[in-house]
């Protein structure tokens, strides 16, 4: 005798295999394994894999870094290619001033525009010169951390409070999964589930700025300006009279207040 189910058993046979399958395609539920293909960090505790991602960013050469940082309450829109021996890039401040920025070894270079320089008396023969910042002068170390690639993610990766994992969800095209702290209160850094586990972006705490890093161990070109881009004025920065000089957040750990240039 041949058995046959009722329909609407059927209907619904159907419909959890359909529903089975379409989760299937995007890989979760009905036994597929969300961690095939990854890296395997998402079955790491939460500890565990922000350890794995500061270890895979202090062993990185160089990259890509770019978005917004606060500190000392001002705010900085950054997009800085850094390596081990230096970076390159651009930093914009909320006031809308923005230079650029190149460090070879322990050269240090600043480029900006009369908005920076303010009323600086040699503000009119700075236009689009590469202005070598002396070691000796107060701003150096302040400039430096835009440019030094782990003073900068040693300043950004930490995480304050207790660790919770969450989603796996998706940074440009890369798989990552979330990891925050004090329920995101304390910062989020989401790490990738492919290849190396870098963080490829950073939530800071207290809303301190949201911060993309990708191409990790990417070549980074530095060579110094050529000569006639330069303008070195020895031990010094030019001085202002006035409104100049756009600050720079501390090197220090967190946000500490920057200072400008002498004026």
């Amino acid at each position: 005798m041949t058995a046959y189910l009722p329909s609407a058993r059927l209907r619904r046979a159907a419909l959890a295999g359909a529903l089975c399958a379409g989760l299937a395609v995007v890989g979760t539920g009905c036994g597929a394994d969300p961690d095939e293909g990854t890296n395997g960090v998402g079955k790491l505790s939460a500890e565990q894999i922000e350890n794995k991602a500061k270890e895979a960013a202090t062993g990185a050469t160089s990259v890509h870094l770019s978005g917004v940082l606060v500190s000392g309450g001002k705010s900085f829109t950054l997009d800085m290619k850094l390596g081990a021996d230096g970076g390159s890039g651009e930093v914009k401040s909320q006031d809308d001033t923005t230079f650029e920025l190149l460090r070879v070894g322990s050269q240090l270079y600043l480029k900006a525009g009369a908005k920076f320089w303010g009323q600086s008396e040699a503000a009119g023969k700075l236009g689009d010169k590469f202005v070598k910042v002396p070691e000796g002068d107060p701003s150096y170390k302040q400039f430096l951390v835009f440019t030094d690639m782990h003073v900068l993610l040693d300043g950004l990766l930490g995480l304050d409070g207790q660790l919770s994992k969450g989603d796996y969800t998706k940074v440009g095209h890369t798989r990552v999964v979330q990891v925050s702290a004090d329920k995101g209160k304390g910062g989020k850094v989401s790490v990738s589930l492919e290849g190396v586990p870098y963080p490829l972006l950073m939530e800071r705490a207290g809303g301190a700025g949201r911060l993309v890093l990708e191409d990790w161990g990417k070549p980074v070109e530095l060579k110094p300006p050529a000569q006639d881009q330069t303008v070195d004025y020895g031990s010094q920065l030019p001085t202002t009279k006035g409104q100049g000089a756009s600050p720079a957040p501390s090197a220090s750990k967190g946000s500490g207040q920057g200072t400008a240039p002498k004026s």
